[in-house]
């Protein structure tokens, strides 16, 4: 299957949002190019190059040993921040997590270079890492922005379309394969269940993106958001990404401190001492026990 042509997305309007995830639900990919994002992005690949330079190649067969993986993006350039919360990006979560989670979350966050001579990766589901019958749940979608132009020689990104509607398997049909053909910049938003995997690089230059990975709020994160990017560091964070990373609560009762808000932690003036246990019951929940209490 040859690539398909990017949505130029230039309306994070409901209109937007719904054709996004229509595309995603029924294909179990979309390809979108942000034009407004150009400087934002620029800034980010300028951020991310000492590091994609100086990151040790990964030692394993699934990961590969010519390919450089690192994490905790966000605290490596600021200019990360708008695609993880850009809210054509968001609302596609919305739609897609909102209906199993009282809120999602980041998953992981990573940079991965594809060095000239790597092999393609083993085809798989990013949540088979969640072991048990999906029944129809979205768990994880995924964005994967190109740090530099991909092509299918250089490693770009394989997805089998409408894949997450089948059985898994390990040796999949390349007549139906997506090659992901982007320009740097590009981002393709691809389900969790849907089958993937990173492409040989038969070019003689480094294949790089990063992985944007969104998730369930009531799942452990393949990245922990909370050593990555510790109070001191998640301060300096807008609150939408502090919320996303996991400094709020799970309702009902999911990540709390002390039984109240995680994020309350990250307030300059944060009490000292003993504070009281909250509820943090969703409002369904709350009606409920008021309900049933009366």
């Amino acid at each position: 299957m040859s690539a398909m042509k990017p949505l130029i997305v230039s309306d994070s309007d409901d209109q937007t949002v719904a054709a996004i995830t229509a595309e995603l639900e029924t294909e179990g990919l979309v390809h979108l190019r942000f034009p407004a994002l150009k400087e934002t992005f620029a800034r980010l690949q300028e951020d991310l190059k000492p590091h994609l330079e100086s990151y040790p190649t990964c030692e394993g067969m699934f990961f590969g040993y010519q390919t450089k993986r690192f994490g905790s993006v966000f605290s490596k350039s600021d200019a990360s921040w708008a695609l993880a919360t850009h809210p054509v990006v968001t609302g596609v979560m919305n739609k897609i997590l909102g209906p199993f989670c009282d809120r999602y979350q980041i998953n992981l966050t990573q940079a991965i270079r594809i060095e000239p001579g790597e092999k393609e990766q083993l085809p798989h589901r990013d949540d088979e890492m969640f072991p048990f019958p999906h029944q129809g749940t979205h768990f994880m979608v995924n964005a994967m922005w190109a740090l530099s132009d991909f092509s299918e020689e250089n490693g770009g990104t394989r997805i089998w379309p409408r894949s997450h509607k089948d059985d898994l398997t390990r040796e999949p049909s390349y007549d139906d394969v997506y090659y992901a053909t982007m320009e740097a910049g590009d981002v393709v938003l691809y389900l969790g269940s849907a089958l993937h995997c990173g492409g040989a690089n038969r070019s003689e230059a480094p294949r790089d993106g990063l992985v944007i990975s969104y998730s369930l709020g009531w799942l452990r994160q393949s990245e922990n958001q909370y050593l990555a990017y510790p109070p001191e560091v998640a301060k300096r964070f807008p609150v939408e990404l502090q919320e996303l990373i996991g400094y709020r609560a799970h309702r009902p009762n999911l990540g709390w401190l002390d039984g109240q808000e995680p994020m309350r932690i990250l307030a300059d003036d944060v009490t000292e001492g003993p504070v009281p246990t909250l509820d943090l019951l969703p409002p369904e929940i709350e009606a409920m026990v008021k309900e049933m209490a009366a």
